[in-house]
């Protein structure tokens, strides 16, 4: 009760966001922001607030403030130098740590000259706040150049979390950063480790995001093309002699040393593994170390041992190792591209055994090589091998009261290329989602029904993609509250060649159950009796293999809208995506500062 009033507080005394003020350069994400003498206010209140209630709940829960500048920034983070969107002037972003039931604020500046701003919080489900969501065009408006935000919400639950943008591409240019959630005092985990450590990958072009998203767009259609560089920790490797011009690669760039992660011989760590990747499924390996996988998406599973682990943009892992091979020697950190053919070189850290010195040779050996990157199979068994821990996580419900089957192909509309779902190619309004349905805006997205399937019987998922009626759309899947809904998701071929991709799909606002992978084609009267219904693991975002489907169960519980989509940057900017309500009646009184864009403009009164 006490995080509910503390909540209430804040929204209630701090001001929307056109009169809020302009704060000064932050120094660090973690000290507490300034807005002028309403934030001021606001803190005294909440310090009052925690003074006056005693319940055990306010003592264990905190509050934590940051402050962050979003800026460009030149960066060489594989010794290519180029312009990085930036938090405080640093990519990756700084990571938030703090513990189950705790308040998150954060106070976002837009520094960017000419491009708008938004911050999703990826795996955070945002009970009773979806509209800090984070997702442009869907729960808010953009923050535009030169004006702060403040995102506010609870975590509440503990797990490894992303934070990353949900505009354009920015994603793409650095803008991200890891969420770290501990469990409740006194709470035992069902592993053991001695020290608690963390990565995250991505992929990295050395082209601008307005190059990448406007190739995406033009007519002839400019494909993204293969990342230079894969980066762990914000780190990797180019090769000078590649670059172009060769003056801005500078190969003893400091910031484009590796990354050293330091053990302690005979100690066991757990190691929180995430994926930020635009495009590239990968596959990680710590040379000589096997892996215990024992937490994804924030969801204790079944203890399983792998040499290597696949992981897919949007996903995060927690594995646990024992530095238990020879300390006189270091090892090497390996992520290749796995699922594309790569044409990626592997991206590369050191495993250092302390006392030895972290700046010391790399490795001598060569750094591991993945599995074929073809082997769909190899991913296919170890998405199959992962189950939920039984004391920790619930099953499904035996039944679901409604199924959505979304066939993935690939379309020309209008002489643009891009992604579709049951023919409909996803498009942004201009006014968001959330502020539509719960003002009953009806004219400003599509109010014909979502396709709810596609004709299954008769369509060939090896031939190419059949799409005389394709068509771009805002439609909404509009769900009954409290419902169980299941949603199967179709792989099918690619035009122009016999290829099928990988798509990680991620739901925002919810949790699902991953019910059953397969080969193929669903048959809707056959494959659901191959679920598991027993054990299956829960996620945020899962892999649909080339030529096949996933089919994931969820509970629609959770009052908002909530976008659904590809987490590969250029899919979803290409229409891969779909959006789900649920509840929105139960939905409080959205904050202005959402507002701004679109018809939204109307509810913001005169300043």
């Amino acid at each position: 009760m006490p995080i509910f009033l503390l909540t209430i507080f804040w929204f209630k005394y701090r001001k929307p966001l056109y009169q809020q003020k302009q704060i000064p350069g932050a120094k660090s994400s973690a000290q507490e922001f300034k807005m002028g003498a309403s934030l001021t206010e606001v803190k005294r209140l909440l310090l009052l607030l925690l003074c006056v209630c005693s319940t055990a709940r306010l003592v264990q829960s905190k509050v934590h403030f940051h402050s962050w500048e979003i800026s460009y920034q030149f960066k060489s983070p594989d010794c290519y130098k180029k312009l990085a969107v930036t938090i405080n002037g640093e990519t990756p972003g700084p990571t938030i740590f703090a513990q189950q039931g705790d308040t998150i604020v954060v106070q976002v500046k837009n520094n960017l000259l000419t491009e708008n701003v938004a911050i999703h919080w990826h795996g955070i489900r945002q009970i009773g706040t979806p509209w800090f969501d984070g997702t442009e065009g869907v729960t808010q408006c953009p923050i535009v150049p030169g004006d702060n935000f403040i995102y506010t919400f609870v975590v509440d639950r503990p797990g490894t979390y992303l934070y990353h943008a949900h505009y354009g591409m920015q994603r793409s240019a650095g803008l991200y950063g890891l969420i770290q959630v501990a469990v409740p005092d006194g709470f035992v985990e069902p592993f053991a480790y001695d020290d608690d450590r963390s990565i995250i990958l991505n992929d990295w072009w050395h082209n601008s995001t307005y190059e990448l998203a406007t190739g995406l767009s033009s007519i002839p259609f400019v494909w993204v093309g293969e990342p230079q560089s894969l980066l762990i920790n914000g780190r990797g490797k180019f090769n000078c002699s590649a670059a172009q011009p060769a003056s801005l690669c500078n190969a003893t760039n400091p910031e484009c040393s590796p990354f050293v992660l330091t053990v302690v011989p005979e100690k066991t760590y757990r190691l929180r593994i995430a994926s930020i990747t635009s495009l590239s499924a990968l596959n990680f390996e710590i040379e000589g170390h096997n892996l215990t996988v024992v937490e994804a998406d924030g969801h204790y599973v079944k203890p399983f041992v792998v040499k290597n682990l696949n992981i897919y943009s949007g996903e995060t892992y927690s594995v646990i190792f024992t530095a238990n091979q020879d300390p006189s020697r270091n090892y090497w950190l390996a992520v290749n591209v796995v699922s594309r053919k790569p044409g990626t070189p592997t991206g590369t850290g050191i495993l250092n055994y302390f006392p030895n010195h972290p700046n010391r040779p790399p490795p001598t050996t060569a750094p591991p090589a993945s599995p074929p990157w073809n082997d769909t199979e190899y991913r296919f068994k170890q998405s199959v091998d992962a189950r939920a821990h039984p004391n920790y996580v619930l099953p499904p419900p035996p039944t679901s009261d409604r199924t959505i089957i979304l066939l993935n192909t690939q379309n020309m509309v209008d002489g643009h290329m891009k992604w579709s779902l049951n023919n409909v190619s996803f498009n942004l309004p201009h006014t968001p989602y959330l502020i539509a349905v719960k003002e009953n805006l009806r004219h400003v997205f599509d109010q014909r029904p979502a396709p709810e399937t596609y004709d299954y019987r008769n369509y060939d998922i090896y031939a190419k993609p059949k799409n005389p009626n394709a068509t771009t759309g805002t439609p909404i899947y509009r769900l009954g509250f409290n419902t169980t809904v299941d949603v199967i998701l179709q792989n099918a071929k690619m035009p122009g060649n016999s290829s099928s991709e990988t798509h990680p799909w991620h739901l925002h606002g919810h949790d699902f159950w991953v019910l059953a992978h397969g080969h193929g084609k669903f048959d809707p009267e056959r494959d659901p009796k191959r679920y598991n219904l027993v054990d299956p693991i829960m996620k945020n975002t899962v892999a649909l293999h080339p030529f096949g489907w996933t089919a994931l169960r969820f509970r629609a519980d959770n009052p908002g809208v909530w976008l659904f989509h590809c987490h590969i940057e250029a899919h979803f900017s290409m229409g891969m995506g779909v959006v789900f309500a649920e509840g929105v009646d139960r939905v409080g009184k959205l904050p202005t500062s959402i507002m701004g864009c679109g018809e939204s403009k109307n509810f913001l009164g005169s300043p």
